[in-house]
């Protein structure tokens, strides 16, 4: 049975909810179609001529990149142009692209959780939580059902608080109901008055999950009409950019640039600070974070892992005693994919071939130089 690009990106979107892009993001399908069929998926940072033109040559049907090709809108198709080339392969190889950019940065497991545990950082937190839209779900529940009830809104993606999902209220109480002519209850008779045990079980879920909490609600639930309540909440989200942590044991700012680089496969990194000094909490951020030197350092971090660093950032952090270390925005990003991968493979029939790029699509190079004394400044 052939699998469509629309399923692909149901699955994705368990792993991150395109309704939490950042507001200026352009995250979702891109280009093709939700009807067509897929047998192979090829996994990339970027979106380029060099991605979907391998795709053309190997018979992938779904690219799904990290950054999104398009961040505006399209006023005109010129073939010419970097976007234009791309649309042009994708639409004559039927290719669809899908991007995973805001939303797998913010998300729980996302772009920086998966830095965070290839650093083995524990106690980890959002660094910068985004301000979230959540319900409070109270329904109305026989106790003969209330832990298929319980299992299935969890199972949805209710009840996540922090890093513990499933997380449910419930108190007892008694409920009636009179059938009327035309009902068809699960329990009683129409014109009798019924009693029933039940629970009024209560739980957290978040306006992106609120559809498929409720259908999930529905369809676990005996009740031919289901009693329930829903209270809309004004909380931080769970969700956000950048994570915050602690080393298992306090280490060099030296020794943890060599750890990121090993994890990372860098050839080469920046840092900024003493190679000497002692560090243990870590903000870290995938991608560009520079802009977070500030915020880490109110948090109490002792060092800051993100890329893209500018002059200015980094004398700020040294003026103030955080050291840096910049792996680069692609190194510090380009572990997410075995996630979305790992991801895929066990969600997705095991027929249809899954496979990152093979080449990179880092635009930048290290290039060691030598100068002549007295030449240059």
């Amino acid at each position: 049975m052939a699998v469509t690009t629309g399923q692909i990106i149901s699955v994705l979107e368990t792993l991150a909810p395109v309704e939490i892009q950042a507001d200026w993001d352009n995250s979702g399908l891109q280009a093709g179609s939700r009807q067509q069929p897929v047998e192979k998926i090829l996994l990339t940072l970027d979106v380029t001529a060099e991605v979907l033109q391998y795709a053309a040559d190997n018979g992938y049907g779904l690219v799904v990149a990290h950054h999104p090709f398009l961040f505006h809108k399209l006023s005109r198709v010129d073939l010419e142009t970097p976007a234009g080339r791309i649309l042009e392969l994708a639409l004559a190889n039927k290719i669809s692209i899908y991007a995973m950019h805001t939303n797998l940065d913010m998300v729980q497991g996302g772009v920086s959780d998966v830095l965070a545990q290839l650093l083995g950082l524990e106690d980890v937190e959002v660094l910068d939580p985004q301000k979230g839209h959540y319900f409070k779900l109270a329904v109305f529940v026989p106790l003969t059902h209330l832990d298929q009830v319980r299992q299935a809104l969890g199972d949805a993606g209710a009840g996540w608080i922090g890093n513990y999902s499933h997380c449910t209220f419930a108190a007892p109480g008694t409920g009636t109901f009179l059938p009327r002519e035309g009902a068809n209850p699960w329990m009683g008779e129409p014109g009798k008055l019924e009693q029933v045990e039940e629970a009024r079980l209560e739980t957290l879920v978040p306006s992106y999950r609120l559809e498929a909490v409720l259908a999930a609600m529905r369809s676990a639930h005996p009740y031919e009409e289901i009693a329930y309540d829903l209270f809309p909440l004004a909380m931080d989200a769970s969700f956000g950019l950048g994570r915050l942590g602690v080393l298992p044991q306090t280490m060099n700012l030296g020794a943890l640039a060599q750890k990121v680089a090993r994890v990372l496969h860098c050839a080469q990194l920046r840092i900024c600070g003493d190679v000497d000094k002692p560090v243990r909490r870590v903000a870290l951020c995938g991608g560009s974070g520079g802009r977070y030197v500030d915020l880490a350092r109110r948090r109490g971090a002792d060092v800051l892992i993100t890329g893209d660093i500018d002059h200015h950032q980094a004398l700020d952090a040294q003026q103030t005693g955080l050291a840096l270390i910049d792996p680069g925005h692609y190194a510090s990003e380009y572990p997410v994919l075995y996630k979305a991968e790992a991801h895929l493979r066990s969600n997705l029939p095991g027929e249809i071939v899954i496979t990152r790029y093979p080449g990179s699509t880092n635009p930048m190079r290290w290039q060691s130089c030598t100068f002549c004394e007295g030449e240059g400044d």
